[in-house]
């Protein structure tokens, strides 16, 4: 199981690098929530679109840093940078587990 969970959450970031992000949806729950630590919490499906909607301007590029997987349970840690609409990029050290449930941003 945990090596298919694994492959799950790899597909589901490819779609994020792809542009796809309805694909990326696909894989989230309608109650998912995505918390920013020190931020905001985005909950459900359709506050995680919206803020993708005007957050990834183009896809973000996610580098993966260790992937690990126990039963049902997934964990993502990693890099993540995103563009703004002036180009500049915004980096964050993020912790996955299933759907998005921590990240911190800096400039």
């Amino acid at each position: 199981m945990s090596d298919k969970n694994k492959a799950i959450l790899e597909e589901a970031n490819a779609a994020i690098a792809q542009g796809n992000y309805e694909g990326f949806l696909s894989f989230c729950t309608d109650d998912t929530e995505w918390t920013f630590v020190g931020d905001r919490t985005l909950k459900g499906k359709a506050a995680v679109r919206q803020w993708m909607a005007t957050e990834y301007v183009e896809p973000p590029l996610n580098i993966v840093a260790n992937l690990i997987a126990e039963g049902d349970f997934v964990t993502v840690l990693g890099d993540l940078t995103i563009k703004d609409e002036d180009g500049k990029a915004a980096h964050s050290r993020t912790a996955t587990s299933g759907a998005f449930v921590a990240t911190r941003w800096s400039n």
